[in-house]
């Protein structure tokens, strides 16, 4: 065979060999060490079966918090991303909008920051006694509004959740106005003719159009929802109690305490929870594809 043409393969044989050492390797090491007792206080490894899986899924283990809570967090970010996401794009993609460009970009603005470095500001901000939000709020005679609002039981989650759909909600624009901008205005102008109104071209025109980007996304969200952890980190570490703990926090306590074997058992099932539910999108929408 021509030497020229097994260049293409000596780079693919580099990559590949990065992946399998970086990636794959330590994925399957993981899942191996998922069914040991491998710790920090000793030397020995002990196959335990199915023991540290049992452990997680108790009725009363605090792992089932964690999961509770991970699940919790992908669905409403993700909802929330999306929806504020897309009306974003609509509105701005509208004629009498003025100054569009610098619109998008301040929108779209928090997407370059670090989750570390957005939880750790709006931890200042979301202070009690000197953050900026309370004090606001007390400046303008709404002192009743001001709250604890990362140690409240009953507002910490969605207070986590809303800087999520803050900073990710930029990227979500974007993405749907390149997809807005893909689609033939004939079509508009076509319903405009028949007496379309807004929410009838949305509906029949808009919304079938952009089906591939909004789950395409939707992918991507449910991604980093599920392996969410700087940002809570930074927010709350997990806090109050494990009000706002997910997998990954729990990963990285069990790893801090030096129960390797249960922090590798947890990674295993939030990598098989993740392939699961991929698996689900994607096939949906094979079958949906097959069906039109």
């Amino acid at each position: 065979m021509n030497s020229k043409k097994l260049y293409p393969w000596y780079f693919a044989a580099g990559a590949a060999l990065v992946y399998f050492l970086l990636c794959f390797l330590p994925g399957v090491l993981g899942i191996g060490y998922s069914f040991t007792d491998w710790n920090n206080f000793t030397t020995e490894v002990n196959f335990v079966g199915l023991d540290n899986y049992k452990q997680i899924f108790e009725g009363n283990s605090e792992y089932i918090t964690y999961i509770l809570n991970t699940v919790m967090f992908t669905i409403v970010t993700t909802a929330a991303k999306t929806i504020v996401g897309l009306a974003l794009a609509l509105l701005l993609t509208q004629k009498f909008i003025k100054c569009k460009n610098f619109q998008r970009m301040i929108i779209f603005s928090p997407q370059v920051m670090s989750y570390l470095v957005v939880g750790l500001v709006f931890k200042s901000m979301l202070h009690p006694t000197t953050g900026f939000l309370n004090n606001f709020l007390r400046s303008i005679g709404l002192e009743a509004l001001a709250k604890n609002w990362l140690t409240d039981l009953n507002l910490v989650f969605p207070s986590v959740m809303t800087v999520d759909t803050w900073k990710g909600m930029g990227y979500i624009m974007v993405v749907v106005i390149a997809g807005l901008m893909s689609i033939s205005p004939e079509y508009y102008e076509a319903a405009s003719i028949d007496g379309a109104n807004f929410f009838q071209k949305f509906r029949c025109i808009t919304l079938p159009l952009l089906k591939p980007v909004l789950v395409n996304v939707t992918v991507l969200n449910v991604t980093y929802g599920l392996r969410v952890f700087d940002m809570i980190y930074a927010l709350t570490n997990g806090g109050p109690g494990n009000a706002t703990g997910v997998i990954n926090t729990a990963v990285y306590k069990e790893f801090s305490k030096g129960n390797l074997a249960m922090g590798t058992t947890l990674s295993s099932v939030l990598f098989f929870f993740m392939l699961a539910i991929l698996y689900f999108i994607i096939k949906s929408m094979e079958n949906k594809e097959v069906e039109a």
